[in-house]
């Protein structure tokens, strides 16, 4: 009885463990970085200060970058200037990241991206939404709520619940994608590990099929799918104005 109970307590102070620090498993901020190759854009939301570095070139039209759990969006600065010189850039860095200030959580990053579209939005007539890993699901949330002009999701998932396992029912694009109606690339990593395949297709499942194309590149993995010059081209292909 004595061994039963110290496995139960056990398991108990296992579960309750994981319930507080749920955020920190899920969440790894990077540091703040610099770079001489952007502008930085201070936006104050929800009382939290966010860095978000601007590439102008003057357009009519923005892409908007969310970018994936650990990763520094300053990385994509450089290509992505090269890529769309015909289109206003901004990176966002998430609360925690990057220099922005504040605690990352489902319902901030969501309430970020709504704030963050709305500024850019005042000063372009069209904005796209790129969204990687992490990022594909505040970029479908984007999408269902806001007049999004075209999205591209980078190793997506259906919701992080169904590939972590986690019992949080959290960043769920699969019920938000249904009522999205705009032109939508997904990109897929050939050898993805951390995002199997099958969540991937299961979010495209639920998407318009006449809106949606999905493109797996070759000889990628979820983290080198970037480094990809196929990945570059579909994204200059698709999102060319």
């Amino acid at each position: 009885m004595a061994v039963l109970a110290f496995v139960a307590f056990g398991y108990a102070a296992l579960c309750a463990g994981l319930y507080v620090g749920q955020r920190s498993l899920l969440y790894f901020p990077t540091p703040e970085s610099q770079s001489t190759r952007a502008a930085v854009l201070r936006l104050e939301t929800g009382g939290a200060t966010l860095k978000v570095w601007h590439v102008a070139h003057g357009s009519d039209d923005a892409i908007l970058y969310f970018g994936g759990n650990a990763e520094d969006v300053a990385w994509n600065i450089e290509p992505f200037a090269a890529l769309f010189h015909n289109s206003d850039l901004y990176l966002v860095n998430y609360r925690g990241y990057g220099g922005s200030s504040g605690s990352p959580s489902e319902a901030a990053l969501l309430e970020d991206a709504e704030t963050v579209y709305d500024r850019i939005r005042a000063d372009h007539e069209r904005v796209s939404v790129i969204g990687r890993s992490l990022g594909s699901g505040v970029a479908v949330h984007l999408a269902s709520v806001r007049d999004v002009h075209k999205i591209v999701l980078v190793t997506p998932y259906d919701s992080v619940m169904n590939v972590a396992k986690h019992q949080f029912p959290i960043f769920d694009s699969y019920s938000k994608a249904r009522g999205i109606d705009v032109p939508m690339l997904l990109l897929l990593a050939e050898h993805d590990r951390v995002i199997p395949r099958r969540h991937s297709e299961r979010l495209a499942a639920a998407l318009s099929p006449e809106h949606v194309r999905m493109r797996t590149i070759r000889g990628t993995d979820h983290d080198s799918i970037a480094d990809s010059a196929e990945y570059h081209q579909a994204l200059r292909d698709f999102l060319r104005f």
